[in-house]
């Protein structure tokens, strides 16, 4: 087994939560990205990580203990956010819906230290920031039917042909994804690439586990989920003529 690299950040994410991860015989979808950390970034993280971040190395999470202190539902629902960017969108539906617990895991460190910024300014106790692979999370680390939902907002689309097999909407991530969604939760996509709207459009609705949640012909959610905020990232897509579509599925 690997030995683990000492932090970027004393106190903060680990460089690589799983090492043993990135040894897989498996296609990689992300590539882990430092970026330029600001100095107020860089505070929250070494501040604020123990209570507000998660390291993916593996281990099984309870979700109920890591929730403990936030003022969730009775039913306790916890959605899964995989790749939230900056986070600004992240905290904004939190503090929407305090009674949602978000699990936003991610690999880029300035968004992760901005989110627990944000997080931390906020008071925003029904937020995790979660560090590392997400593939790792779900498959080792969540329990069957645990979450209350999946949300995957503008993922790499990975436009070059040769590069489509990187996507993350691919039908054995999904089964997996699916396999740790609790009935009735909901899978809600987003994407500005058309060519890989057409894509989750396919895999979503061949997968046997969910079922699409707005009947309309295009088979994408219209109109635009009004819960979902619109990013700076959206807004340059949609001022350089690209089209946003939402896709929105719930769990058999």
């Amino acid at each position: 087994m690997s030995k683990p690299r000492t932090p970027h950040f004393p106190g903060g994410p680990a460089s690589h939560p799983h090492p043993d991860a990135h040894t897989e015989q498996r296609i990689r979808t992300f590539h882990p990205r430092r970026g330029r950390v600001t100095h107020g970034q860089r505070a929250a993280l070494e501040r604020r990580w123990a209570d507000w971040g998660v390291d993916l190395d593996g281990t099984p999470l309870d979700l109920d203990k890591l929730f403990a202190d936030a003022d969730l539902a009775p039913d306790r629902p916890v959605v899964l956010e995989i790749g939230f960017g900056m986070g600004d969108a992240t905290a904004a539906m939190a503090a929407a819906d305090p009674g949602t617990g978000i699990l936003a895991a991610d690999v880029h460190t300035p968004g992760q230290g901005n989110l627990v910024h944000l997080a931390e300014r906020e008071g925003l106790r029904n937020v995790r920031v979660a560090n590392g692979d997400a593939v790792v999370l779900l498959r080792d680390m969540l329990a069957p039917e645990s979450l209350a939902g999946l949300r995957v907002y503008f993922p790499d689309p990975w436009p070059k042909a040769r590069h489509h097999k990187r996507r993350m909407i691919q039908p054995e991530f999904l089964a997996l994804a699916v396999s740790r969604l609790r009935p009735g939760a909901t899978v809600h996509c987003a994407t500005d690439w058309e060519p890989y709207a057409e894509q989750m459009l396919e895999v979503l609705t061949a997968e046997p586990g969910l079922m699409n949640a707005y009947a309309t012909t295009s088979g994408y959610a219209e109109p635009r989920p009004a819960f979902r905020p619109m990013t700076k990232f959206e807004r340059q897509g949609i001022a350089k003529g690209h089209v946003v579509h939402d896709l929105v599925f719930e769990r058999r």
